[in-house]
């Protein structure tokens, strides 16, 4: 018997307008490789123990909201736990039809040619949009879903490309939130906001 995955979650949300068309839930996980200069989420680059749950209790977490619309993956690294966010969106479709937005850092023919894990493949084949590219301080423009003009929105259904939604040159919205003793920004900042966001929350 296979051991089902466990997920390393640096935060969640059950509910925000922030990150994607729609109301959405979304789910950072803990740990990058890349470490990208500038970072605005540097607190979950470390492969650290953050907290733990099984991709089903997660899926509960994540659909709450009786009207959600679809789930947004980032982090950290979404990929590096690549077969544990697989299960959440498999589980949270088996009930209602959602949409998937996922942020990495690796590009998308390094994840198709060369996968970094076995669970990769998987994820790609649920996502319906996948923003790719390493984050570049230099090339924040404050405009859309990416944090900078380097990194390209793909979208591998036609899930959200009928939509309104634009993920390059709209205005970005950023919702503060409250989860337990932290304050939790959703969103992508733009370059003044993630300037003066950053020290507050810098590791010591």
């Amino acid at each position: 018997m296979i051991d089902a995955p466990v997920l390393n979650v640096a935060a969640l949300t059950p509910g925000t307008r922030a990150l994607g068309p729609g109301l959405r839930s979304v789910l950072w996980v803990q740990g990058c490789p890349f470490r990208c200069p500038g970072c605005i989420a540097e607190n979950w680059i470390p492969d650290r123990p953050a907290t733990t749950m099984t991709p089903a209790q997660a899926a509960r977490a994540l659909a709450v909201q009786p009207d959600l619309q679809g789930v947004t993956f980032s982090g950290g690294e979404p990929m590096e736990q690549a077969a544990g966010l697989t299960e959440v969106i498999t589980s949270m479709r088996r009930d209602r039809d959602l949409d998937l937005i996922c942020f990495t850092g690796y590009r998308l023919e390094r994840l198709r040619d060369r996968p970094p894990n076995p669970g990769v493949p998987g994820l790609l084949a649920a996502v319906d949009v996948l923003i790719d590219g390493l984050y570049r301080d230099d090339r924040n423009d404050g405009r859309g879903l990416r944090g900078s003009t380097n990194q390209r929105v793909h979208h591998l259904t036609d899930r959200l490309t009928g939509t309104d939604y634009d993920f390059t040159g709209r205005a970005r919205t950023i919702e503060l939130q409250q989860a337990g003793d932290d304050l939790l920004m959703v969103g992508v900042p733009d370059p003044v906001l993630a300037s003066a966001f950053r020290p507050a929350h810098r590791e010591d």
